[in-house]
């Protein structure tokens, strides 16, 4: 059975009562007739006159989001979710009402379903991110949330084009190819993914869509029959050999043929894998019969085997791939399958559920649907929330193995960090290296496919504001995300709290045991430590502070727009506070401690630190000035030296092993300045204090080969 190209879907009458029933009773004789025939009815009162875009009664969606899902065999209860889906946010059912007419589990799932439409947002990312949340918690208790999602958002494709406004088109196949597409993805709904990408693209780029169209339609003209050529020649080599095979060839849909393009950086003409066959074959063995007899009778293409059937996908994808020259040079793709593996790559999760499935939840084996569970508990913004979503769903991966031999898939540039909290948080959290098949290597470290990862974890260990700049799963960015943003409230607290005690100072008066009480309630806070924090980012100026303690007190000082200078008499001691996180040594000068330093307070930022000489403080008037000083602390900071040397050979080394002996570590280096006689580096200097810094800038200063050496 041979068949080629793509043609526009095309929708069908909408589905009569007894139609639709009798399509669930096909499969499923035991179904609930009767609650069928109530949802159908009552789908049909409660939208009553409602239209569609295209002028239809609006009461033909639900009907063909329900048609969609009887072509997977699905339970009667999912079924008739469809059919509801709509009910509760565009007519006026209640969930109440839902909940008496079909049960509590119908009930649960069209609630799932329903979007959050009146929902108050001040963007559109937040309306979005709002559903996403609720959507992703109801899926997470019953997938079938999802498969009827996905046959609502297909339909609405389909219908796409009736949708007048051009900016409401965009938006919905934008979501569409940004989140529903990568959902059907990774439960391995691909029939569903490939049309509902293909029916984006037209949408989101009409030039591009159109262009290959019609490049297509230029190679039918050459040859017509190519597809059903190629087909029958692989059919009957395998029939040939003995080994029974069904043979379906078809062309790359336009929108997988633009991704190659931009991504090989190629033009159409140089694109020659645009064809693709599946072989179905009766079991496993004569997969990898198959193969070989493929092999043998045309040469493979290098890199371009796959072997997901002892490697599945993490959605539960088996098959093998490979890519050979046929005649004529014309590379195609081969896909080699049973029947049941075919029916799990088109239909993938909603396989599992089909009505004879005794009801098993197969949702217990998607682990990344409580992945995305814990990305939206530590997502505190829409924005962080889209982002990380889209980072768990999206699709590039590889294999890497515990040292027990469980598979872990990540996306391609994990790194063990990435690693380490697939496995566990607490993993994660607690990671300061790893071994890559028995190396010892850092977290920032790619990953290969293959490789197996053992992490080094130590109790003393807390994430590091550094690993957001290597760790690349959304689960991993939105834990380390939401550690910091903790402790960065802790510690914003505790300087808050040392900068309210130098304000309390400037006081006419001794406060009374209710003030601070009273000042958060005229400040609209909802407790002290949000003044704490509010204070240490500056959300509101030491003015406004003193006025709110003690209304009145302030009226004597000089006042500027916005702020007012407050004098200390202590400087505001940084011990115990996180470098990045309460506040920011800054790189224009920076501070190592025994530095002065001082520090500067502005909106909504973090004390960034500075060292008292620094120039960069002349133009600092739109910020408040702390006087600081450091506390006791062993991290040390990391002081940036400017060093000439000699123009002669081991001149750096010479440089490298001083360092290195007075137990300092280089952390970057860059070339300043050449000419004929000296170079000029700048290198940045791990150092415990400014002792341990002056000690190291002698005995550079004490070398032959170093003309100078002094504090950039």
């Amino acid at each position: 059975m041979l068949q080629s190209g793509t043609s526009r879907p095309q929708i069908a009458p909408v589905l009569r009562q007894y139609e639709l029933v009798d399509r669930v009773l096909s499969y499923d004789p035991h179904a609930n007739e009767a609650m069928l025939n109530r949802a159908y009815v009552f789908s049909l009162q409660a939208h009553g006159s409602q239209k569609r875009a295209s002028g239809d009664p609006y009461f033909s969606h639900p009907i063909e989001v329900a048609g969609i899902l009887t072509d997977l065999k699905l339970d009667d209860e999912t079924i008739t979710t469809a059919i509801l889906h709509d009910t509760i946010e565009d007519t006026v059912a209640t969930p109440e009402e839902i909940h008496r007419l079909f049960g509590a589990s119908v009930a649960r799932l069209v609630d799932g379903v329903t979007k959050l439409s009146k929902i108050e947002a001040q963007t559109e990312s937040e309306r979005a991110a709002e559903n996403l949340r609720k959507f992703l918690l109801a899926m997470s208790d019953d997938i079938r949330v999802l498969l009827v999602k996905l046959a609502d958002r297909l339909h609405n494709m389909r219908t796409l084009h009736h949708i007048p406004k051009p900016e409401k088109r965009r938006r919905i196949a934008k979501e569409t190819m940004d989140i529903y597409a990568p959902l059907a993805e990774r439960i391995g709904m691909y029939e569903f993914m490939r049309e509902m990408q293909s029916l984006a693209f037209r949408e989101l780029e009409p030039e591009a869509y159109a262009s290959i169209t019609r490049r297509l339609e230029l190679l039918h003209e050459g040859d017509e029959d190519r597809i059903a050529k190629i087909g029958a020649s692989l059919e009957q080599l395998l029939q040939r050999h003995g080994v029974e095979a069904r043979v379906f060839g078809r062309e790359k849909h336009p929108y997988s043929i633009w991704r190659k393009m931009s991504e090989r950086h190629i033009s159409f003409e140089q694109l020659s894998d645009i064809m693709a066959f599946r072989a179905i074959v009766p079991n496993e063995e004569d997969c990898y019969r198959a193969l070989g007899l493929i092999h043998r009778r045309w040469p493979m293409v290098p890199g371009r085997f796959k072997d997901y059937i002892s490697t599945p996908k993490r959605n539960g994808y088996r098959s093998l791939h490979t890519s050979v020259m046929h005649a004529e040079n014309t590379r195609v793709e081969i896909q080699i399958r049973t029947a049941e593996m075919h029916a799990e790559a088109e239909h993938g999760l909603a396989a599992h559920w089909a009505y004879k499935s005794g009801k098993v939840r197969p949702d217990t084996q998607v682990r990344w649907i409580a992945d995305l569970v814990e990305i939206l508990e530590a997502a505190e913004s829409p924005e962080e929330l889209l982002e990380h979503t889209k980072m768990a769903m999206y699709a590039d991966r590889i294999f890497a193995f515990t040292p027990r031999g469980e598979l872990i898939q990540l996306p391609k540039g994990a790194t063990p960090i990435d690693f380490a909290y697939a496995l566990h948080t607490d993993l994660g959290d607690q990671a300061v290296g790893a071994k890559i098949n028995g190396r010892v290597v850092p977290l920032r470290t790619h990953l290969d496919n293959g490789d197996q990862v053992q992490i080094l974890r130590s109790k003393a260990q807390r994430p590091q504001p550094g690993w957001l700049n290597f760790a690349i799963t959304g689960k991993a960015r939105a834990a380390i995300r939401r550690y910091l943003r903790i402790k960065e409230r802790s510690e914003s607290q505790a300087l808050g709290r040392k900068l309210y005690e130098a304000i309390v100072k400037q006081l006419p008066a001794v406060l009374g045991d209710g003030a601070i009480d009273a000042a958060v309630k005229r400040l609209k806070l909802p407790d002290e430590a949000a003044l704490m924090e509010g204070i240490a980012r500056r959300r509101f100026t030491d003015f406004e502070v003193m006025e709110a303690l003690m209304p009145g007190s302030a009226l004597g000082l000089t006042r500027g727009t916005d702020q007012v200078s407050l004098p200390t008499n202590v400087a505001i001691s940084i011990k115990g506070l996180t470098p990045g996180v309460a506040f920011d040594l800054a790189e224009c000068c920076h501070p190592v401690p025994g530095d002065r330093i001082v520090g500067l307070r502005r909106p909504n930022e973090g004390i960034e630190v500075h060292r008292i000489d620094c120039p960069m403080l002349i133009d600092s008037d739109d910020a408040d000035w702390v006087d600081l000083a450091w506390g006791e602390r062993t991290e040390g900071a990391i002081a940036r030296l400017s060093v000439q040397l000699k123009n002669e050979p081991g001149a750096l080394g010479v440089v490298a092993t001083i360092i290195g002996a007075h137990q300092a570590n280089i952390i970057n280096m860059r070339l300043d300045n050449r000419d004929t006689g000296y170079h000029t580096n700048i290198f940045d200097v791990e150092v415990r204090d400014v002792v341990h810094l002056t000690r190291l800038i002698g005995g550079l200063r004490a070398a032959e080969a170093v003309s100078s050496a002094e504090r950039a």
